[in-house]
């Protein structure tokens, strides 16, 4: 099930269940504390508004017809979000128009997390049990990848610091850092740490 939580209280707002398999990602929207997604093992993606009666709606995205396995808003666009699936692909999802979602085999396996930068068009890492890290333009098209990682990578996080600046961690118990190619127009902080 999904729960939504007030932090500070420590209580349980909400509890939801409408998924039929575990869930393998939940994403708030920012600016939007009603809406959410989250995706399962059921092979549903849904989009919630917690102010609806009926709160879930399915998202159907023809680009992603594996099992979902993780999924991001996008930070500037409300209604966009990322989702990645089992076979390694990623799909950059319109919630008002899903079929015209752009998609792309970016990984040989599962997906297992995302994080966009924030340059003013931001780009989106996206991580994989394939052991590498890509990093992706708005159309989807590489900018970067390593390999280095030698077993599923977990975790990722831009730097506050530095948006040329991209850490990634593994299963091999390797934190790795990146430098990434600044997109044109692009300013970067100190970018001193290599890979």
């Amino acid at each position: 099930s999904v729960k939504v939580w007030d932090l500070p209280q420590q209580t349980v707002l909400h509890s939801y269940r409408a998924h039929s398999g575990s869930m393998t990602c939940v994403a708030s929207c920012p600016g939007k504390d009603t809406v959410f997604l989250s995706c399962a093992e059921d092979s549903r993606t849904l989009l919630w508004d917690t102010r609806c009666p009926k709160p879930a709606t399915r998202i159907v995205c023809s680009a992603c017809n594996h099992l979902p396995t993780s999924v991001m808003w996008h930070p500037q666009k409300s209604d966009i979000f990322a989702l990645g699936d089992e076979n390694g692909t990623v799909a950059l999802v319109d919630t008002k128009n899903p079929d015209s979602a752009l998609s792309s085999t970016v990984h040989a396996r599962s997906i297992t997390g995302f994080a966009f930068s924030t340059h003013s068009s931001p780009l989106l890492a996206s991580i994989s049990e394939d052991c590498s890290v890509a990093v992706l333009d708005s159309d989807l098209s590489e900018v970067f990848r390593n390999r280095s990682h030698r077993d599923f990578v977990k975790g990722l996080s831009w730097s506050p610091s530095d948006n040329a600046l991209l850490t990634t961690v593994g299963w091999d118990h390797q934190v790795l850092h990146h430098t990434v190619p600044i997109p044109t127009g692009e300013g970067s902080g100190v970018n001193c740490v290599k890979e």
